[in-house]
């Protein structure tokens, strides 16, 4: 039979992360010992006291109905208040809007914002999903790839455009990368922004997962929400180690939640209600587990960075300063000796021959490189690496 999709969803990419994760988990399932470095999610369970929460609200009868669009009243303040505490600003509730994950604030945000044929700008490389939100809206997406070490956006970047910008991605720290942008480059870029009235979407999840006496800046210390185009893109999935809860937000001005809302209203009604009391406890009750995570993945960080340094076939750029991936390059040599034309295919040949799984940097903008996730324990890194070692030295 000859299915007929929409011209919509045939121009999407399926997720790389994804796709190669998809694959992994295949293999476990037939008994084969993969280790699955692709997904972008702490290996830690959710800390215990947010579960309790979660069963207590769902022993008082809290969770069996729909709520308010954009989130119960309680986690809305509770996003405000720690956001307020964590960064000197004035966000209120009615600046937020909860989302099934940050991933939705995002997409809801393109189909906001976005006319057809307008333009999105970020940083190369970029993650997965920005190219197809915004395909899905219908607007064009173009990623610049910067000339320093570091693979940050410039002010002189955005300057050299000779189109105009409707948007403007920035996420700190990347994802693929773990680079952070220092205030003074973000200060800089906001001020661009706003003399040509760009949108500014910061992409914030990774905000508290920063390492080695890095400094984190938010846009919330920069300028305010209310009549400004700058806009925050948070959750909880991987501070708090959520990523299977699907809790995120968006802050703005008020009339940008109201858009958002509108359309969120005809997509998931509101969030899980189980799923928004558990946030609620991530948010209010004790910091301590996010700080007790974050200083593990800088152990790990340090560690696994230092085996790679060691390793010949791989070119490191600058070393993560958050967020928990690694992107070394492949050395270019090294790929024409073992007769591969593409990382994508490079990494298909790890999976099946040394039964690790990585994506490669095709799915982010970035042929010539891998992605490493070090949100694994330790030992089950060292046993990565010495199958990475191993594959590319018998060849």
């Amino acid at each position: 039979m000859d299915y007929q999709f929409s011209k919509r969803v045939n121009a999407v990419t399926p997720s790389p992360t994804l796709m190669v994760s998809r694959k992994a988990k295949e293999m476990q399932a037939q008994g084969i010992d993969v280790i699955n470095l692709g997904m972008g999610e702490p290996d830690f369970p959710t800390p215990p006291h947010i579960d309790a929460a979660a069963i207590q609200a769902i022993q008082a009868n809290k969770t069996s109905f729909y709520t308010a669009v954009s989130g119960i009243p309680a986690l809305k303040e509770a996003i405000a208040d720690r956001m307020n505490l964590r960064y000197g600003s004035k966000v209120g509730a009615d600046n937020v809007t909860v989302t099934t994950g940050a991933k939705l604030s995002l997409y809801v945000l393109m189909q906001v914002l976005l006319d057809p044929e307008d333009w999105v700008v970020t940083a190369r490389p970029q993650w997965v999903s920005y190219v197809e939100q915004v395909k899905l809206a219908g607007g064009h997406f173009h990623s610049i790839l910067p000339d320093n070490l570091s693979l940050k956006l410039t002010l002189a970047d955005l300057e050299a455009l000779d189109h105009p910008v409707k948007v403007l991605i920035l996420n700190s720290p990347t994802n693929p990368t773990g680079q952070v942008y220092t205030r003074q480059e973000l200060a800089g870029i906001l001020n661009w922004a706003n003399q040509i009235g760009t949108y500014v979407i910061l992409d914030e999840i990774y905000g508290q997962l920063v390492y080695n006496g890095a400094t984190f800046t938010s846009g919330l210390e920069l300028q305010e929400l209310n009549d400004s185009r700058m806009i925050i893109v948070d959750g909880v999935s991987k501070a708090y180690s959520m990523t299977g809860w699907r809790i995120g937000w968006t802050l703005a001005d008020p009339r940008i939640i109201g858009a958002m809302n509108k359309i969120l209203g005809h997509m998931t009604s509101n969030p899980s209600a189980v799923s928004q009391y558990a946030a609620l406890a991530a948010l209010t009750d004790s910091q301590d587990c996010v700080e007790e995570m974050r200083q593990t993945f800088e152990q790990r960080l340090n560690a696994t960075y230092a085996q790679l340094e060691e390793m010949s076939f791989f070119n490191l750029p600058a070393k993560p300063q958050g967020a928990f991936y690694l992107f070394p390059q492949i050395n270019p040599q090294c790929m024409v000796e073992l007769g591969f034309d593409s990382t994508s295919e490079l990494v298909q040949a790890i999976l099946t021959q040394s039964h690790v799984a990585l994506p490669s940097g095709e799915g982010f903008g970035m042929p010539g490189y891998l992605r490493i996730s070090y949100a694994k324990d330790q030992a089950t890194l060292d046993q990565a690496l010495s199958r990475l070692k191993n594959f590319f030295n018998s060849k």
